[in-house]
């Protein structure tokens, strides 16, 4: 007897502490148990602002233990440093130490970033240039590092420029920065968005519920039964060894990527989103169907909007945007979207994937002021519904191109995906592969038809779940478990931008 409660013990303990093979993450089976637990207690708390803000910080950071180990304390140090940083720098009159005080926020967070995210890059680099023979080092990068460090990084830049008052209490700081709904793959928020939101009453409407479970539903749905099912069952086959599929499955590939990594991020995302409404906190939306797009520069008002709108403002801006004549904002837009692909990671693929966004993101630039330039041209500056459904089409294929080189390994698995494409497509094997992978494209279809389904529709759905009772909510959210019970993998997928 003695022996079996030891053993139960150990069971609970080994749930209860990191464990690298199963990280806690909102699609894993333990998260269910964490957020019904957070929820009970928040529900004595949440009118109490210190005790809420004290609660909330606790169980983020035990969150964070439990997604990634003890790098959570890296989120403890750089939440530190910027807050102390922040208050100096407020504090500080003379501009120039206000210009190095802001230059060694930027570097302490960027160097950690750089450490650990690119130094095995670089000893690659110098190794295939100069020939040498330099171990790479074991890092192993902390999860959610990329997304901390940039909402440190425009906290600091807020300061400097006068548009935040920086916070007085660490309490709240730390809150602000591993609030865990966002902590490990965003959006990413900013300072001024969120903090006020920290001691303000919280109360949560209906409407809030509803359009939180639906977030939250949704979310779930698009991760587990849509993304990892096409991945795993289609899509990782094809990016590992994309010789030995036929140009029609490297294709469908590229399509089943494309919403693989769209029903992942946005899901995730999604669900983020829902949770803090049920807490009474709002974030930023991060996604806006971004496939709708007509142009590349309205694909990144829709994609990922929390890390474009950073780049935006604190990246591109700083370069001087378009005040600098048509010619260097070109340049500017390349520099820009060049880190930004660097940002996903350190690969010369991420790079390619960056530089032609930024090349098309010129061009587009171009097009419209050469429209606004020449009169004849104004025809085409008109809504009309057949230039609307050319440039969706054009800018669909243009990102689901860029797609292959963000997804492939390296940029020889990158050109055979191209070269089957091109080169050894036959279409008369149409019919056989669609018989073989019947379920597959069923999956695919249904993610691209509920991304282009009109936002009526999911006011329609959120209104639906604010109309029934407590009864049929439980039993909406039994039936949506009950489905991604039967759909889920045997083994737990990682969610792609987590690499991030």
């Amino acid at each position: 007897m003695f022996v079996e409660n030891t053993f139960d013990i150990e069971k609970v303990l080994s749930q209860l502490t990191y464990n690298a093979k199963d990280p806690l993450l909102f699609n894993s089976g333990f998260f269910l148990f964490f957020f019904l637990i957070f929820l009970i207690g928040y529900q004595f708390l949440y009118k109490h602002k210190l005790s809420r803000v004290v609660y909330f910080t606790i169980f983020s950071l035990y969150f964070f233990y439990k997604a990634c180990g003890f790098y959570f304390l890296f989120i403890l140090l750089s939440a530190v440093v910027d807050y102390s940083l922040a208050n100096w720098l407020y504090a500080t009159r003379s501009q120039t130490k206000k210009k190095l005080i802001l230059i060694f926020s930027i570097t302490i967070n960027l160097g950690l970033l750089v450490y650990f995210k690119y130094t095995n890059f670089f000893i690659e680099i110098i190794n295939d240039f100069a020939q040498g023979q330099i171990k790479p080092l074991n890092l192993i990068l902390p999860i959610g590092i990329s997304f901390y460090t940039f909402e440190n990084l425009s906290y600091t830049i807020d300061v400097y420029r006068g548009k935040f008052k920086p916070v007085k209490s660490f309490l709240d700081y730390c809150f602000f920065l591993s609030f865990f709904p966002k902590l490990v793959m965003g959006p990413i928020v900013r300072a001024a968005d969120f903090i006020p939101q920290i001691r303000k009453d919280i109360f949560v409407t209906t409407s809030d519920i509803s359009k939180g479970l639906y977030l939250i539903l949704g979310g779930l749905f698009k991760k587990v039964v849509i993304s990892d099912y096409i991945y795993i069952n289609y899509v990782q086959y094809i990016f590992d060894d994309p010789s030995r599929h036929s140009g029609i499955e490297c294709l469908v590939g590229v399509y089943g990527y494309a919403m693989v990594i769209y029903c992942d991020f946005s899901g995730y995302s999604d669900m983020a989103i829902g949770m803090a409404k049920w807490m009474g906190f709002s974030l930023n939306e991060n996604f806006d169907s971004p496939y709708q797009s007509t142009s590349i520069t309205e694909f990144w008002r829709r994609w990922h909007i929390s890390l474009s709108s950073w780049l935006k403002d604190y990246l591109y801006i700083s370069l001087g945007g378009n005040r600098v004549g048509k010619f260097r904002q070109y340049i500017n837009l390349m520099i820009t979207m060049l880190l930004g692909g660097l940002w996903h990671g350190a690969s010369f693929n991420f790079i390619i994937w960056g530089g032609m966004h930024g090349l098309a993101l010129a061009v587009d630039k171009m097009r419209l002021a050469t429209i606004e330039r020449f009169r004849f041209l104004s025809y085409f500056k008109e809504k009309r519904w057949w230039l609307h459904l050319i440039g969706g089409i054009i800018t669909f294929h243009f990102v689901c191109f860029c797609w292959i080189f963000f997804k492939a390994s390296s940029f020889a698995d990158a050109k055979i995906i191209l070269s089957q494409i091109f080169m050894n497509f036959n279409a008369s094997a149409w019919k056989d592969f669609a018989m073989g992978y019947q379920t597959i494209l069923i999956v695919m279809g249904l993610g691209y038809v509920i991304h282009f389904i009109p936002k009526s529709y999911q006011y329609f759905s959120e209104l639906f779940l604010s109309k029934i009772t407590l009864v049929g909510r439980l039993a909406v959210i039994l039936l949506f478990i009950w489905i991604v019970i039967q759909v889920k993998q045997a083994e737990q997928v990682m969610p792609i931008y987590l690499q991030f």
